[in-house]
């Protein structure tokens, strides 16, 4: 297909501005304060009953995500080898949006005495939000040439950045001014902005369904459906990646440093609700201050990547996420969160974007099969998420959320040993037979 189209690269970023409003209002805004006002017990204690087991619920927030990651984890490669080899890459898109934004409606339902609902579809919401990325990344290779992944990348998420913050505004609204809403209470107020997220992810979501292509399926000639061909497809790339030995050391890398990412992104709403006693108004703006400084990340590391080359720029990024878990420790007034909050801002953007655009730059030039590939990076990053949000909810049943955070510090110093092995010229091109 034609690299480089304007219209297919706008609306390959609008599925960005589509979906980001799941990462802000859904996981770390509007729905973790609500969960932890509403996941109490009848004492108002953070100890409840869950499938017949007292679980604190920061902790309980942290499986459902772990559990969802792990989910996504295991079947992603099978459904991108699958969505390779039939060529219906964007069929797989929309089965998982459609799954996600449904799931956000249900969450509508979760009030105290329905736990069980609002566990099942924030669960199931996580699935279909991070299902849907995969096959959306994997475009990237195919839309855009080499030199224009980086900015396109973080031109991808700024975009979502922004998008959600509009909608999170909206939301607060109800919060802030109810008398616009006919006075509507808090609860109600927080249940309409979980489907307004629905209605926003679907609705912008048509952009990127209808100017994305199809995809082309295989012309191998081999025998069974789609499924065993699928396993087929895997096991073709699971060989190539053998052949590959700077991307799959780029994974080892990624699979550790996001580990720590995504946890703080997931848990650290919580940290400032339940271990700070922050009241909701200010971790929102918290959350705000976050995203716009994010916008500003992404862009200054895509910039710096074009100087200094791609590993070096993401390995100054971990060298300050140390710093963000090793100072989170230590903070414990409401000031001292908003500047740790405005160095995970900074940086959150910037790791995110770059380590997109840095995995394409290394696949193969020109392979069909970019779902499968992005599968193995998808699986790195799900499992990553929930290696890391499970540890974390143990350390903070055993012993409390700061010593998780020296755990989240240890993880991301060896994904920079790890990165620091890998060269960092300003465009990748690995064969093959690459070294």
């Amino acid at each position: 297909m034609e690299k480089n189209k304007p219209s297919i690269l706008n609306a390959w970023c609008m599925y960005d501005w589509a979906n980001s409003v799941h990462a802000l209002v859904i996981v770390s805004a509007i729905f973790p304060i609500y969960f932890s006002n509403t996941a109490v017990n009848a004492q108002g204690g953070p100890d409840v009953e869950f499938l017949g087991l007292t679980v604190n619920n920061s902790a309980l927030f942290s499986f459902a995500v772990s559990f969802a990651f792990l989910f996504i984890a295991v079947v992603n490669p099978i459904l991108g080898a699958i969505a390779d080899f039939s060529g219906q890459k964007k069929r797989f898109m929309q089965f998982f949006v459609y799954l996600g934004a449904l799931s956000c409606l249900g969450l509508y339902f979760f009030d105290r005495e329905h736990l069980t609902i609002g566990i099942l579809a924030f669960t199931l919401s996580l699935i279909g939000w991070s299902g849907s990325i995969v096959f959306y990344n994997a475009y990237l290779p195919e839309i855009a040439t080499e030199n224009r992944f980086d900015k396109l990348s973080a031109r991808g998420f700024t975009m979502g950045y922004v998008g959600s913050v509009l909608l999170l505004i909206f939301n607060l609204t109800m919060l802030i001014k109810p008398e616009w809403y006919g006075g509507i209470d808090s609860g109600t107020a927080c249940r309409i902005s979980f489907v307004t997220v629905a209605v926003w992810w679907i609705g912008f979501a048509q952009i990127p369904f209808y100017y994305l292509p199809n995809g082309t399926p295989s012309n191998e000639a081999r025998t069974g459906g789609w499924i065993w061909n699928g396993f087929r497809e895997l096991k073709k790339v699971l060989a190539e990646l053998n052949h590959l030995p700077i991307t799959k050391r780029f994974l080892v890398s990624f699979f550790f440093y996001n580990m720590g990412v995504q946890t703080v992104m997931y848990i650290g709403t919580l940290f400032g609700s339940n271990e700070l006693h922050l009241p909701d108004n200010a971790l929102i703006v918290t959350i705000l201050l976050l995203q716009i400084l994010a916008i500003v990340g992404a862009y200054f590391a895509a910039v710096l990547s074009g100087k200094w080359g791609n590993t070096k720029t993401i390995a100054l990024i971990l060298f300050i996420w140390i710093g963000v878990c090793v100072s989170g420790y230590f903070v414990y007034t409401e000031l001292e969160f908003y500047g740790l909050a405005a160095m995970i801002g900074f940086v959150m953007g910037g790791v995110q974007s770059l380590s997109r655009s840095t995995y394409a730059k290394l696949l193969p030039e020109n392979t069909p099969d970019t779902a499968s590939y992005f599968s193995f990076y998808d699986a790195c990053d799900k499992f990553s998420t929930f290696l890391g949000t499970t540890i974390f909810g143990i350390i903070t049943q055993l012993s409390g959320m700061r010593n998780s955070l020296l755990f989240l510090a240890f993880i991301f110093v060896l994904g920079l040993l790890i990165l620091r092995r890998i060269p960092s010229q300003k465009i990748y091109r690995t064969p093959l037979s690459g070294t």
